[in-house]
Parts: C-alpha cells; sequence; structure tokens
C-alpha cells in the first residue's frame, strides 16, 4: 500500500508537470496556430532518433536535453576586424565619403555592369520605360527615425547585398544547385519558380560564428551628442490628445479612404471654417543630416501612399543574425537574417504616428508620444533581437516574471537617413508583379515597386523573393537544436519587407492595433 501511495503521488505529479508544460506555451504565445502548423511540429518532434527524446518532447515539452551547451554571443576569431582598433585617420576617411551618395552602381562592378545595360537599354524596354521616378518627400527624411544600437551588440547591420553572397538555396529541406546562376539581389525573385518551401540557408555553420555574422565593419560612426543626448519626451502626459483625433489617420487605405472627425458641438458654416483651420500644410523644408551616425549597412526605405494625403514610410533594418535572449543561462531564439521595421505615417507631411517592430508584433504610438531628437524619433534597438522599443531599458516578453527579456540602452546611434535603398511601392499593383520580368515587359505592366530617384538603378528583384532570409527551423536531430516548453534555440529565418503588410490600413502590423498616447514601459503589445 505504501509504495501504491508513493507510486500515485509520482504519477499524479508527471501529469500535473505534463499539463503545465502542454498548456503554459499555449497560454503565453500571442500568435495562433492552425492545424498545418500543429502538423508539422509533430513531424518536427518525430526528426529525432532517440525514442526517449521524442516522449519527454511530447509529454513534458522537454526537447533536445541532450544538445543542450553554452552559447556564447562570440567567439574569438583572428579574422574579425574590431571597430576599436581602427584609427582616427580611418573614420575620418569614411565620415568624408558618407557624405558622398553612394549608388548602387558603385557598389560591385557585377551591379554597375548590369545598371548600364539598363540604361542603355531603356527606349527598348518597356519595363523600364514604364518606371515613373519619384523623389523621396523632404519630410520623410526631415522626420526619419534615429537607432540607439545596443552598446554591447556583437551583430551589426548588415548589408542584403553581402547577406546573399554567404548563401545558399534549400527548396523543402533539398540544396537545389544554382550554379550556373549566381544569386544577386537583381535575380533573387526567379528562385520562387521553385515549388516548396525556399530557404536561404547559411554556407557556413552559423554556431562557428564567421566574421560576416557580426558585421563589425557597419557599426554606426560615433554620433555627436547634443546634451545628454535624451532629446524630449512626448506632449501628453496621459490618454488621447486633448479634444481627441481630428481625422481617421490611425486606419486608412486606398480603400478606406480618410474622413474627418468633427466636433459634434459644432453645426454649419462654423463646423467648416473649424476644419478647414485644422487643415495641415505640407512641409516643404529640406533635410540634410549630419556625416554622424553613418553606416556602410543600407537601411531599406519604402514610400507607400495610401490615399486621402496618407503616406507610410517604412523604414527596415536587417541584420544576418538574430541572438535570441537567454532564460536561466540557455539560448532560445537564434535564427539566421533578421528584418525589422518602423513605419512613420503622415497625414499631408505631417507625422501623425509611429510603429516599432518587436518580435511577432509591435506597437504603435502617437507622434507626440515618443522621444526624439530634434524632429525625428529615437528608437531603441534590443541586443542580439534587434526589436525595436520606445525607451530603453529592460523589456520582458512571452514568459512571466520577466524570464524572458530584451534589453536596450543608448549605445551608438544609427541614422539611416545617410544611407538607404529607397523605393515607392503600390500595393495595388502587386498582382500584375507576381509575374516573372519577361511575362510583365510582355504585359506592359506597371511595376509595383519603382526605385527613387536618388538610386533610379536599384534592384527591385530581391523584394519580390517569396523565401525566407535565413535558415529553417533545424529538426530536433540536428545537435544545435532544442526546444523547453514551446521555445526553440534556433526558429526560422524571416520573411522579407513585402511581407510585413505594407498594405496595412492600421498603423500596427498585425489587427490587434492599440495606439498609445503615453510611453508605458511596462506594456506590450500583445
Amino acid at each position: 500500500m505504501y509504495w501504491l501511495r508513493r507510486g500515485s503521488i509520482v504519477l499524479a505529479l508527471l501529469l500535473v508537470a505534463s499539463f503545465i508544460a502542454w498548456f503554459v506555451p499555449r497560454v503565453l504565445d500571442p500568435t495562433t496556430h492552425g492545424p498545418a502548423r500543429r502538423a508539422r511540429d509533430s513531424l518536427w518532434v518525430s526528426s529525432s532518433p532517440y525514442w526517449i527524446d521524442r516522449q519527454l518532447c511530447r509529454w513534458l515539452s522537454l526537447c533536445g536535453l541532450h544538445h543542450l551547451r553554452r552559447d556564447p554571443a562570440s567567439l574569438p576569431n583572428l579574422d574579425a576586424v574590431s571597430v576599436d582598433n581602427v584609427d582616427d585617420q580611418v573614420w575620418s576617411e569614411l565620415r568624408r565619403r558618407s557624405a558622398e551618395p553612394l549608388s548602387w552602381e558603385d557598389r560591385t562592378s557585377d551591379e554597375s555592369g548590369a545598371a548600364t545595360a539598363k540604361r542603355q537599354d531603356k527606349k527598348r524596354n518597356t519595363f523600364e520605360r514604364r518606371r515613373i521616378l519619384k523623389d523621396i518627400p523632404d519630410y520623410v527624411l526631415k522626420h526619419a527615425p534615429l537607432v540607439h544600437l545596443y552598446s554591447g551588440e556583437q551583430f551589426w547591420p548588415s548589408d542584403i547585398r553581402e547577406h546573399v553572397r554567404h548563401m545558399e538555396v534549400v527548396v523543402d529541406d533539398e540544396l537545389v544547385n544554382i550554379t550556373d546562376d549566381k544569386l544577386t539581389l537583381d535575380n533573387l525573385h526567379r528562385l520562387n519558380k521553385f515549388e516548396g518551401v525556399i530557404t536561404l540557408h547559411s554556407l557556413d555553420d552559423v554556431e562557428t560564428r564567421p566574421t560576416w555574422l557580426h558585421s563589425h565593419d557597419n557599426t554606426p560612426s560615433p554620433f555627436d551628442d547634443d546634451g545628454d543626448g535624451r532629446g524630449h519626451k512626448g506632449e501628453h502626459s496621459s490618454g488621447a490628445p486633448a479634444g481627441g483625433e481630428r481625422t481617421t489617420w490611425f486606419d486608412v487605405d486606398k480603400d478606406t479612404p480618410l474622413h474627418r472627425i468633427s466636433d459634434p458641438r459644432l453645426r454649419g458654416s462654423q463646423r467648416r471654417l473649424r476644419s478647414r483651420s485644422r487643415e495641415p500644410r505640407l512641409q516643404r523644408r529640406g533635410h540634410k543630416p549630419d556625416a554622424n551616425g553613418y553606416s556602410r549597412a543600407p537601411a531599406v526605405l519604402v514610400i507607400v501612399d495610401k490615399g486621402s494625403g496618407i503616406i507610410d514610410a517604412f523604414w527596415f533594418f536587417f541584420y544576418s543574425y538574430n541572438l535570441g535572449q537567454t532564460v536561466l543561462g540557455i539560448r532560445f531564439g537564434n535564427h539566421v537574417g533578421d528584418w525589422e521595421h518602423s513605419m512613420v505615417r503622415f497625414q499631408n507631411g505631417v507625422p501623425k504616428g509611429i510603429y516599432f517592430s518587436e518580435h511577432e508584433g509591435g506597437q504603435a504610438y502617437a507622434w507626440d508620444a515618443v522621444e526624439k531628437r530634434g524632429d525625428r524619433p529615437v528608437i531603441y534597438s534590443a541586443v542580439g533581437s534587434h526589436a525595436m522599443y520606445a525607451t530603453p531599458g529592460d523589456h520582458p516578453y512571452v514568459l512571466p516574471f520577466k524570464l524572458l527579456k530584451d534589453v536596450s540602452d543608448r549605445g551608438p546611434l544609427w541614422d539611416p537617413a545617410l544611407n538607404n535603398y529607397a523605393y515607392h511601392y503600390n500595393y495595388k499593383l502587386e498582382k500584375h508583379t507576381e509575374m516573372d520580368e519577361e511575362s510583365i515587359e510582355g504585359h506592359k505592366r506597371t511595376p509595383s515597386l519603382v526605385p527613387a530617384s536618388s538610386n533610379p538603378h536599384a534592384p527591385t528583384g530581391w523584394f519580390h523573393y517569396d523565401g525566407y532570409w535565413g535558415d529553417r527551423l533545424y529538426t530536433l536531430a540536428d545537435i544545435r537544436q532544442w526546444r523547453l516548453f514551446g521555445q526553440y534555440h534556433y526558429v526560422t529565418g524571416p520573411s522579407g519587407p513585402k511581407y510585413k503588410q505594407l498594405d496595412r490600413s492600421k498603423v500596427c502590423q498585425r489587427p490587434q492595433c492599440r495606439i498609445l498616447y503615453k510611453l508605458d514601459p511596462k506594456g506590450t503589445w500583445y
């Protein structure tokens, strides 16, 4: 009877632990997963060659325990170039060059030749003739964000052109031989012809920490601080702005035009007069950013016209590696390739709101709520994950008791307005560019993505690439992989900017959009 009672207690504890391991990750996960996701998860668990590992994974959510080991941010690498060793003369030369506009043709000889050929063939090329180049509005650069990277960051901004040089193509876990067609930003979209899940897979084992993964050469130049560097805070201390919103700027696209929200106390001509007096004027002042804060890694700027005077300026920031955070010394959430973004929404040239991407979602703020440096909002990039926040400090997410958290501080300040690939995007034309380039020319379609006049020969093929920008989820059989209570050591790399809901009517990337009118360091988007 004694051993029976002991056995019953042990069995009950195992059942409770199993239920908690099954239930807790589903409650804490802010995203939803359908039957297809659950089927893939079942196959992933079955990939382990060990029976005990599969059972621990299924019943206790402890997967790959025998793979657990230390995962440092960086390893000693004699080939790595530390930015601390670069002398002042080199920095001066970099600053001088940063003041000179760097065209796409200057980046590589291969791409320069392609660009020259395009210019020579422009009269005969229907596709090129239909590219109507437009300037980037002055107000977009005047209010471009500034990004505080973490002072102890190990994985700095990367150039997508450099990134694809270190990638091979994998389709449904099978390596594809493309030696006859070298991967470039011009032809990356041609990978869409393959059926299945397309992935750019690292040629190197990322756990050896190759130099290109860190992108040390792209650490921003020192930015002259003004006072304490804190800029100024938003004007609203709590709640929504006094008097409420005047227009529906927070939910606009070409099918849902802007509506003016009138004060119900006003009637007739008085209401119309008040509406006209509130109409913001278009900002026409130019903007020439300081040479400091320059990074050799270009940001990507995509301008999207939503109609009704609403313009969304998407700023995309790319990193070759996302280093996950640690819980009790165990690291979770690594992946190759990392796209983060911020979006500033303008109404008739006046900034109204801003969005910060953060893991599976992000947070939106009214323009007056966020910290600024002059006219420019300040973003804080978390160490390793590069998630974007409106304040420095600790940012817990998903797990309770601050077990899993991002950390940001006032590290090197990156000015993406100094070096970027700029485009205009018309999502209404996207169905036309689902075809390959030859079909577009044959049908005389206007492309959905057009380079801005500042870089007229910038390639667009990479934007239409449908696959992932980094290694696909490693199997449970891979010695680098583990999963504890729903959190993976390595996850799949991200999709590109085209798949970040550029056509969204709301400011947020996800439907559950909540615009904050004051900074709330303890709040989360989910």
